[in-house]
């Protein structure tokens, strides 16, 4: 398919936008949202050229994004970086998988993959996602005990259970209560969660709203996450 000089362009332009801001809003850049959103040969472009770097880029609603794939080391983060930013010095891989269970638990807190919408609530507490996290992890580990053999519940809740209990308001990674909020602040930082550290609350944005609904809770994705999770799907 043979190209316009100024669909390249304009192509580029929405690209370099996407590498510097990761979305793209309609309320920023109309002309910008347009043309991705009103010419397909703009929009195949664009998404050519991300496909190049490991990107997906989507739009959802008003706002187009640019999202790292899997194996993206450029703009996504690698597992060292993640245990590094999130985990306590000399971190595991049973660490790692901790991180990502713990974040699972916080999406199933708010989503529940039904329905237009999927989320299912406007805030939690630190506490109840600290308890949800327990719960989950002991219900994993007790059929792993069932099945005769330790696997990766019973890994995690060791992790788990290694960090200190701490109830003066201290942030160090090697306490629940600090792992938990390293976590929260990292999704924050991504523009995922509203973290309100002063009332213990947690919310999401809309970015992260869109996402769950548009992509990752689809029929199939959802399953995996309850699957994971060791969830019955009534």
């Amino acid at each position: 398919m043979a190209y316009e000089f100024e669909q390249v362009r304009t192509s580029q332009e929405i690209f370099i936008y996407l590498l510097e801001h990761h979305e793209l809003r309609e309320t920023d850049q109309p002309q910008l949202y347009r043309a991705f959103a009103e010419d397909e040969a703009v929009q195949n472009l664009v998404r050519s050229q991300g496909s190049t770097a490991e990107c997906d880029v989507e739009r959802y609603g008003d706002v187009i994004y640019l999202i790292p794939g899997l194996q993206n080391r450029f703009l996504g983060y690698s597992r060292a970086q993640l245990k590094k930013e999130l985990c306590r010095s000399n971190a595991t891989d049973r660490d790692y998988y901790l991180v990502q269970f713990s974040m699972l638990v916080l999406l199933l807190e708010f989503y529940d993959g039904q329905g237009s919408s999927s989320k299912t609530r406007d805030y939690i507490r630190v506490g109840e996602l600290q308890n949800s996290i327990t719960a989950h992890l002991q219900e994993g580990r007790a059929r792993e005990s069932e099945e005769g053999a330790g696997g990766t519940f019973t890994q995690m809740t060791e992790a788990y259970e290694a960090l200190r209990s701490d109830d003066k308001g201290t942030r160090q990674k090697t306490t629940k209560e600090g792992f938990i909020h390293h976590i929260l602040r990292f999704l924050q930082a991504q523009g995922l969660i509203e973290y309100i550290e002063q009332d213990e609350m947690i919310k999401t944005t809309r970015k992260l709203d869109r996402f769950m609904d548009w992509n990752l809770l689809n029929k199939a994705n959802y399953q995996r996450v309850l699957d994971v999770l060791g969830v019955q799907n009534e």
